[in-house]
């Protein structure tokens, strides 16, 4: 049975979801603050297999128009080295307005800015992946 974990590749911080049993939606599940690369890369590693996932799905931030930013290329350059790290599958997928959303939802429930920040990633990674589960479902 496949089972999806995604993360929200930022640079101070990595939200992580995991998807439901029936992989049908995303469930936010932590946010990961980051130490330093090779430590990072063995966390989620850590976390992916903990989780019991047969694919990572990691968000890659691009322009509004699709083209490559400088985050674009830093979030490559970890997702490039998360694949040599473990044997589970890792894929890409669209992460355009998915940390804008998880705001806005946060937001309208009221939620301080101050506590935003330990939640917004994990929010943000349920995005990407859901929108991941909703591409793969067509």
């Amino acid at each position: 049975m496949e089972r999806y974990v995604a993360f929200d590749i930022g640079d101070k911080r990595i939200g992580v979801a995991i998807s439901d049993p029936f992989n049908t939606y995303a469930l936010p599940s932590q946010t990961y603050f980051r130490k330093g690369f090779e430590e990072d890369v063995a966390a989620l590693v850590k976390i992916a297999k903990e989780k019991g996932a047969t694919v990572i799905v990691c968000g890659l931030p691009v322009n509004f128009d699709g083209t490559n930013a400088v985050q674009t290329e830093k979030t490559a350059r970890f997702i490039e080295k998360l694949k040599t790290a473990t044997d589970i599958p890792v894929v890409c997928e669209d992460e355009r307005f998915t940390t804008k959303m998880a705001h806005e939802v946060l937001i309208s429930e009221g939620m301080r800015r101050e506590k935003r920040k330990n939640y917004v990633d994990a929010l943000a990674a349920a995005n990407i992946l859901d929108g991941y589960l909703a591409k793969i479902s067509k």
